[in-house]
């Protein structure tokens, strides 16, 4: 790792010869711009606007533009000698707890590097004193012609320096959140809890970059005179109408893509069918129905001698039931079936009730004598 600032860390009366050396690197593709109709590069080239002649990198410099147009020349050596402490140190001037930091202060990271053999035992001070007091240090330094914060941690054996944004370069979030008043229910936390706890926790190593992945298969297919193979299209994402059957739905698919198996919901028989597919369920729902008032509403069976013509006419009329039933079923609607049914057993009911009665009172008038 080369090297982009050499300085020292200020540590009280502690000096610390370091060298700045980036953290992170840049993995993502990077296009050139062309001429779509040959192909051609298109460059971007800097002529000097007196002259208008090209110059090199060697030869341009630094200058301010004041307010009337006037550009006023500033050069490494005038902002080398600027009277700041900062201008070659990271000034330590805080340690204070990690959890003071809110990360969209974060920008830049770097390692520090030890400046040599007579940096190492100062370097492993400040790197285990960090360790013991769980805190994090905070620091200015100049870097890139302006002063910057830094927050310096530990990471692993070294001292990592994190760039800081001022806090007035942080934005408050004004007219970001919601202004609709919105009431969340605990069933809806829950399920979001479920959720959350289902989804569980990510290894960070075993995230990388698929965008880019698809991008570099893209650019060998058509350096190799192919097809680009396609992309499967995103799965369309519904108008949400229920926010607790999304919440149910997203735990049943977070657990399937984990191979656990599903729990089912505690609740009454179809409610999941319900949510599936809503007429069905309702047909379903329907029939249970219509079978238990079928049996609350059957003629119960008598006794003796009446239960003979009571038997015959009761087992008479499921037959007309079940073919006044047959014929319903064709009919979309389940209700009057139902309805139908019970008419049918009420008049047998009747019937065989009447019957009953004149039997009764047959038996009960005395036969006369013949003379």
């Amino acid at each position: 790792m080369r090297s982009i600032w050499n300085g020292a860390i200020s540590f009280g009366l502690v000096s610390i010869p370091i060298k700045l050396v980036n953290a992170t690197e840049n993995h993502s593709i990077s296009f050139r711009q062309i001429h779509t109709e040959d192909g051609g590069r298109i460059r971007y080239r800097k002529v000097c606007e007196l002259d208008d002649h090209e110059v090199s990198s060697a030869e341009i410099g630094k200058g301010y533009e004041d307010a009337d147009g006037t550009i006023i020349p500033i050069t490494e050596e005038d902002l080398s000698h600027l009277p700041l402490p900062t201008a070659k140190t990271i000034e330590i001037v805080a340690f204070v707890p990690a959890d003071r930091i809110d990360p969209l202060q974060m920008d830049a990271s770097y390692y520090l590097q030890a400046g040599g053999a007579p940096a190492a035992k100062p370097y492993t001070l400040l790197r285990e004193a960090l360790k013991r007091s769980n805190k994090v240090a905070i620091a200015k330094y100049a870097l890139r012609g302006r002063e910057r914060l830094g927050m310096l941690r530990v990471v692993g054996d070294a001292i990592a320096m994190h760039g800081l944004l001022w806090p007035d370069e942080v934005r408050a979030p004004e007219g970001v959140a919601p202004e609709t008043s919105v009431t969340v229910r605990d069933k809806e936390l829950d399920l979001a809890d479920a959720l959350m706890d289902t989804l569980g926790e990510v290894d960070l190593e075993d995230l990388h970059d698929e965008y880019r992945e698809a991008v570099e298969e893209v650019v060998a297919a058509k350096a190799a005179g192919e097809t680009p193979r396609e992309m499967p299209a995103p799965p369309s994402s519904g108008k949400v109408l229920d926010l607790m059957a999304a919440l149910e739905k997203s735990v049943r698919a977070a657990k399937e893509s984990r191979g656990e198996k599903p729990d089912g919901r505690a609740g009454e028989p179809g409610e999941e069918q319900e949510e599936e597919g809503g007429e069905v369920a309702a047909e379903a729902g329907v029939t249970r129905l219509a079978q238990r008032r079928s049996a609350r509403t059957a003629p119960k069976g008598t006794g003796g001698k009446k239960s003979t013509s009571t038997a015959k006419k009761t087992a008479a009329a499921p037959r007309k039931s079940t073919a006044k039933t047959a014929r319903a079923e064709k009919k979309p609607t389940a209700s009057k079936s139902t309805a139908r049914k019970t008419a049918a057993k009420k008049a047998t009911a009747s019937k065989a009730a009447t019957a009953t009665k004149k039997t009764a009172a047959k038996k009960a008038t005395p036969r006369k004598r013949t003379a």
